[in-house]
């Protein structure tokens, strides 16, 4: 995914800076659910979807189905 542009005109992007202070990642309670005893980070980090929070307006872009799919975009209301 790259690079994209938030609707406010903020460039936000999952690449470069690692840990990227602007990613999230989310897990459901079903999926977390599957884990037990001691877990491979890697393989819970395969589960999480990742989350993009715009550092100027606010607005949450998540990738329900990957970075290489187009992200919801969710904004806080008034």
């Amino acid at each position: 995914m790259g690079k994209f542009n938030c609707k406010c005109g903020n460039i936000l992007s999952t690449s470069g800076e690692i840990p990227n202070p602007i990613e999230w990642l989310l897990i459901s309670d079903k999926d977390y659910d599957s884990f037990s005893d001691k877990i491979d980070a890697e393989d819970l980090y395969l589960k999480m979807k990742t989350i993009l929070k715009c550092p100027n307006c606010g607005r949450l872009w998540i990738f329900w189905n990957g970075v290489q799919e187009e992200p919801s975009c969710y904004f806080q209301e008034k």
